[in-house]
């Protein structure tokens, strides 16, 4: 187990945490810039909005050394982080070149395989670990 603290996911590591970040940042740039490019730029502010505040407001209490934000059910942050993996695929696709959406896609299986066991844990609820 590699949790680091009080109210921090037992199963999250460094390897899971960096590559979720990665495609938090990937959502961030590249679907806000597809969006602009496919409905025009005014697309891309509600997109940004959406992809910052999903992660942050949404937040399964234990898993991360915060309180703030809306206490979500495991099942729920994980429907949040398949959606920016979604959309961090989906941008990095249809704006960067293609090796740029290889790298892209590369991180998000990282992150899938690393994340297994806080997705388990996740899946489970999220129950406190003693």
């Amino acid at each position: 187990m590699a949790g680091e603290g009080p109210g921090v996911s037992p199963y999250d590591t460094h390897v899971s945490s960096a590559t979720r970040f990665l495609i938090e940042l990937t959502a961030w740039i590249a679907a806000p810039w597809a969006a602009a490019d496919l409905w025009g730029g005014w697309a891309a502010v509600p997109t940004l909005i959406f992809l910052l505040a999903l992660p942050s407001l949404f937040n399964t209490p234990g898993d991360k050394n915060t309180t703030a934000g809306v206490a979500t059910p495991g099942p729920i942050r994980i429907v949040i982080e398949m959606v920016l993996l979604a959309a961090a695929l989906w941008g990095a696709w249809m704006v960067w070149p293609t090796w740029l959406a290889v790298v892209a896609t590369v991180i998000g299986a990282a992150m899938l395989i690393s994340g297994v066991p806080r997705y388990r844990w996740l899946a489970s609820g999220a129950p406190p670990v003693t």
